[in-house]
């Protein structure tokens, strides 16, 4: 005989964002409906289609680690690991009492240490051919080392790995995590993404992809999602964690809870390498599969975070998707995406969606999509996609989407919390 399932509540947030480097200069870009695209000052674009992105502002590594330490780390296990800080933080979750063995840490990047392979191979290409490589560049490349990092950084012990599932990455860590804590297999995890890849071999691959939104006359309003002249989206930059804790540990320690994860769904397109299914297939059993998973109805929905990342063939196969799963009450739906500001953060999209989705239950706001001009007559307009202004409504229950190259779908259901 099977034992019920543990309840799974979050306890802590943590973000590194374009919109902000802590949770709450990022809520409030998100319901001021802030664009956190600019042109790229990371290298050199003149000889590049697209010129922009949605860059960390401000951010120096030396601000939160030595230079000796700063140096050993890729950026996006640095950010990972400032995003991870603010939600332990968060979470206090290194109060005496709390048994490490039983704290784990379950990580998603999509590509992971770009910005050291790059460097690393510039300078075996520039020298007389002698493998000279940094004894670091292997553990600072390496996807998994941000939870490693992580890991020893608190000296948490339990379930420790990364998931790897393009632009649904940190979704699938945020899932895992769920289902770690439901079996007790653990007593809290920290989750989430981080990515770093606003480099040449970044906005080139896409670009040579046609991926991505070539407006560079205009960068703050190129991330345009279900607007009838999206041409693409636009590459951002940064970190999410959030804390899941199973319920009674949480309880019995005085931990604030800000949210519950009520569940999760997975799926596959199993139709394409980059586009989506053109009927919305995987989206819909994904979202069909968190509401079974959550043991929700669809009529339990109230704000969707879509992944509505800007371009032509995602927005629509999507919301067809959402039609189909959600029927008439779609129309009684909040959907928003968050993409319209922070940008596509490929493997940490899921992470930082997620907790946008959470602070909406927390806040009773649904944050923007921003940067809506034409209206596309591929959509249905009674449906509300929340267009340039926040709009306050009460929010019980948000579903956040992510959606990866190679058909990987992945969708989590947030609840507000109650004894």
């Amino acid at each position: 005989m099977s034992l019920p399932l543990k309840r799974v509540v979050v306890t802590g947030l943590g973000a590194l964002t374009p919109l902000g480097n802590d949770i709450p200069s990022y809520w409030d870009g998100l319901v001021n409906g802030v664009s956190g695209a600019g042109f790229i000052k990371q290298f050199d674009v003149t000889k590049f289609k697209t010129k922009f992105a949605c860059e960390l502002k401000d951010f120096n590594p030396e601000n939160y680690f030595e230079r000796k330490e700063a140096r050993k780390l890729d950026r996006f296990s640095q950010i990972a690991l400032v995003a991870a800080d603010e939600a332990v933080r968060h979470a206090r979750l290194t109060e005496p009492g709390i048994d490490h063995d039983r704290v784990g840490v379950i990580w998603g990047s999509g590509i992971g240490g770009m910005i050291t392979f790059i460097e690393e191979m510039k300078n075996f290409a520039n020298g007389d051919g002698t493998p000279r490589f940094n004894p670091f560049f292997i553990p600072k490349l390496i996807l998994d080392i941000a939870s490693g990092h992580i890991s020893m950084k608190y000296g948490f012990r339990g379930p420790n790995f990364a998931t790897v599932s393009a632009c649904a990455s940190s979704t699938n860590a945020l899932i895992d995590a769920l289902n770690y804590l439901r079996l007790g297999k653990a007593d809290a995890i920290v989750c989430g993404g981080s990515e770093a890849v606003v480099t040449e071999a970044g906005i080139g691959g896409f670009n040579a992809m046609k991926a991505l939104s070539e407006r560079n006359d205009e960068p703050h309003t190129a991330s345009r999602p279900f607007d009838l002249n999206r041409d693409g989206f636009v590459l951002g930059e940064g970190a999410g964690a959030i804390v899941l804790e199973e319920y009674e540990h949480a309880k019995r320690r005085g931990a604030t809870i800000i949210a519950e994860l009520a569940g999760g769904g997975l799926s596959a397109d199993a139709y394409h390498l980059t586009a989506p299914h053109p009927e919305g297939l995987g989206a819909y059993n994904v979202m069909k599969n968190a509401l079974a998973d959550a043991d929700m109805k669809p009529e339990d929905i109230d704000y969707i975070n879509v992944h509505g990342t800007s371009t032509p063939l995602g927005d629509i196969s999507e919301i067809a998707a959402i039609q189909r799963v959600f029927g008439e009450h779609a129309y009684n739906i909040n959907i928003s995406s968050t993409k319209s500001m922070t940008g596509h953060l490929l493997g940490a999209a899921g992470a930082i969606e997620a907790i946008a989705s959470i602070l909406s239950t927390v806040h009773d706001i649904i944050p923007p999509t921003i940067n809506h001009f034409t209206d596309d007559p591929a959509f249905d307009p009674r449906l509300n996609f929340t267009f340039n202004k926040a709009q306050k409504r009460v929010v019980n229950v948000a579903l956040s989407n992510t959606f990866g190259f190679g058909g990987h779908n992945a969708s989590v259901i947030f609840k507000k919390f109650s004894e």
